[in-house]
């Protein structure tokens, strides 16, 4: 079985889609089996099937990207306006939404900042042609759970969107424990089983202070813990992310060390991390004499 989709032109520019996408037999057999696994019969078990919002102004790329949802057991909800994918959110739940940027009503990233202030447990990917470094650090500072660069291949889509709806389902059912934990794949921190609200900035940040409680980091150490060697700028950006940090989290744990840096300290009388995960007690805020 192969299928295949040709290019198109818009406004006497070459499509985001590949001149041609092939699925053959092994791939495309995968494919149908998983529809038949999630479509709703397996037997006589009938299962409920995940539910995607897809936003994408383009035509042809909704519908190919559609189809290839559609086959692989999702229910797809497609729209072309951000207001109307905003419209569509607030009557109903979607397990995931895949948002393009550039689109008419309002842009992607309006959708994305409506979606963690009202749909907090619906995933989010980005797939659209922009590229460059701002865009992709906007959507990741809202929450943006993946980011995918037109074009893409429908297979790599499809395969992102399942782990990041696996890692959803673990993250929804499972009891995270007490203290601080800090989920590595997801970029999410909890504490007390409560998820904070934290960019992936500040999530980055934090992992590195807590890796090694007591030692003190200088801002260039923690700089390149987030940004690599790609940054170039004050390091006084630091600052502006532990005062950020401080805020969200539920007690105070971060020490300024005066002309160096920053360090962490915690309380050994917490509970020891859990298999898995990085779980570290916050230390209390000293009393006041």
């Amino acid at each position: 079985m192969k299928i295949t989709v040709k290019s198109v032109h818009v406004n006497g520019r070459k499509s985001c889609l590949h001149d041609l996408y092939s699925i053959y037999m092994d791939e495309g057999s995968a494919l149908f089996e998983r529809r038949e696994l999630r479509s709703g019969r397996k037997g006589d078990r009938v299962e409920e099937k995940r539910k995607i919002l897809f936003l994408e102004d383009e035509p042809t790329i909704r519908e190919v990207l559609t189809e290839y949802m559609e086959l692989s057991g999702y229910a797809v909800t497609g729209v072309d306006r951000g207001d109307e994918a905003m419209a569509l959110l607030g009557r109903e739940h979607f397990d995931l939404a895949v948002l393009d940027i550039c689109v008419p009503g309002a842009d992607g990233f309006a959708v994305l900042t409506y979606i963690r202030e009202h749909c907090q447990n619906t995933a989010t990917v980005m797939l659209t042609a922009l590229e460059d470094e701002q865009s992709q650090i906007k959507a990741f500072n809202l929450y943006a759970d993946d980011y995918c660069i037109k074009p893409v291949s429908p297979l790599i889509l499809l395969k992102r969107m399942e782990a990041i709806l696996r890692r959803t389902a673990q993250n929804n059912g499972e009891d995270v424990g007490k203290g601080l934990v800090l989920k590595k794949e997801a970029y999410c921190a909890y504490y007390d089983g409560e998820k904070l609200p934290l960019t992936v900035s500040e999530f980055l940040l934090l992992q590195k202070l807590y890796s090694e409680p007591g030692r003190v980091f200088t801002r260039e150490q923690l700089i390149l813990s987030i940004f690599n060697e790609d940054y170039i700028g004050n390091d006084r950006i630091i600052d502006a992310h532990v005062k950020n940090l401080r805020k969200k989290l539920p007690v105070s744990c971060i020490q300024t060390v005066i002309g160096v840096g920053y360090k962490c300290e915690r309380n050994e009388d917490f509970l020891r991390p859990e298999r898995g995960c990085v779980n570290t007690p916050l230390c209390t805020r000293p009393k006041k004499i």
